[in-house]
C-alpha cells in the first residue's frame, strides 16, 4: 500500500444507514416501513444509473422522491404530497452507523483529511451531516451536481481526487457499495469496501484493497499501516 494522505467516504450506505428512513416509513404505512425502504433504496439507485445512461440528471432530491412514487405505486400503496415531502426529508436525517462518529474521531485525531464524495446534492450531502453533528470531521463535500452525472461514472471520482489534492494512488476511497467500490477501483483509487453484510463483490472486473466489516476496522486497519 502506499501511502495514504486523505480519505473520500462514500456518504449513503458507508457513513449513514439508509434504511433508518423505515421507521417513517412504518408510521406512514404501518406493517409496510420494512419494505418501502428497500424497495425505495434500490429504485433510487436504479434511476441515478439509469439518468445516467441517458443523459437525463436530475439531482438526488428529485430523483429520491421520484423513486418514492414509484415505490408506492409499485406497493399499491395511496401517496398524498404530503407524504412524499415528509417521507423524503427522512434522508436528510439519516441515522449515521453506530460506529461512525467515533471512526471519525480517530482518524481526524490521527490528523487524516476526509472528504465526502456523494450522489446526494449539495444541499442533501450538507443537510445529512449537519442534522447528524459530524460537519467537524469534513473538509469538502463533493456532489455529483458538480458533474451532472451519477457515480459510478469516472466524473465524479476524478472530481473527488482533484479536490483532495493528492494523487488517487494516495486516497484511500471507503464505500460500503460494492459497485462503487469496484469503480473507484478501477478509476485508480486504493478501496476499503466495507461489506456490512457479508455478501459477494459484484463481478466488475477490480477488487478492492482491503475488505472491512465495519468503519472501526477500516480505522484499525489504516492506522495500522501507518
Amino acid at each position: 500500500m502506499p501511502k495514504i494522505h486523505a480519505i473520500i467516504f462514500d456518504l449513503y450506505g458507508t457513513l449513514y444507514d439508509v434504511h433508518s428512513v423505515s421507521q417513517a416509513c412504518e408510521q406512514a404505512y404501518p406493517g409496510h416501513g420494512e419494505s418501502i425502504a428497500r424497495l425505495w433504496r434500490q429504485t433510487q439507485m436504479d434511476y441515478t444509473w439509469l439518468r445516467s445512461l441517458m443523459e437525463r440528471y436530475a439531482d438526488f432530491d428529485t430523483v429520491t422522491e421520484d423513486a418514492l412514487r414509484f415505490t408506492c405505486a409499485k406497493l399499491g400503496l395511496p401517496l398524498l404530497a404530503g407524504t412524499v415531502r415528509q417521507l423524503s426529508d427522512q434522508y436528510l436525517r439519516l441515522d449515521p452507523h453506530p460506529e461512525t462518529p467515533a471512526t471519525l474521531r480517530r482518524l481526524r485525531d490521527a490528523g487524516v483529511p476526509m472528504l465526502i464524495a456523494s450522489n446526494g446534492s449539495r444541499h442533501t450531502i450538507n443537510q445529512v451531516v449537519a442534522n447528524s453533528g459530524l460537519k467537524w470531521a469534513f473538509g469538502q463535500f463533493v456532489s455529483v451536481d458538480e458533474v451532472e452525472v451519477f457515480k459510478p461514472h469516472r466524473k465524479i471520482y476524478l472530481l473527488a481526487e482533484q479536490r483532495a489534492g493528492y494523487p488517487r494512488e494516495n486516497i484511500l476511497y471507503v464505500s460500503a457499495n460494492g459497485w462503487d467500490a469496484s469503480a473507484a477501483s478501477l478509476f485508480g483509487f486504493p478501496v476499503c469496501w466495507v461489506n456490512r453484510d457479508g455478501g459477494p463483490l459484484e463481478e466488475l472486473g477490480a477488487s478492492p484493497a482491503v475488505i472491512v466489516p465495519d468503519l472501526a476496522a477500516m480505522a484499525d486497519w489504516l492506522l495500522a499501516l501507518h
